[in-house]
């Protein structure tokens, strides 16, 4: 693939970041998203309403994350 980003590259602080991210396995991040997902229906069973939407929404961005990791792995970084 082409880099059309020729200028610009990565800080330390990116680099550093997505080498230890990318040691995760990505089943972290879908087990978390499930994980998630589950607390909330159960918050939402005790009637705690406010928390179970709060939690049930960390799931979009969990497999946001994982994507992301899984990209990383495979393309690698600058």
């Amino acid at each position: 693939m082409e880099d059309f980003n020729n200028e610009k590259k990565e800080g330390p602080l990116a680099r550093a970041i997505e080498e230890q991210t990318s040691k995760l396995p990505s089943d972290v991040f879908l087990w978390a998203a499930v994980g998630a997902m589950g607390i909330s229906l159960a918050l939402k069973c005790i009637r705690k309403n406010n928390t179970a939407l709060f939690v049930g929404q960390w799931a979009a961005p969990l497999l946001l994350f994982g994507v992301y990791n899984k990209i990383v792995k495979t393309e690698g970084h600058d």
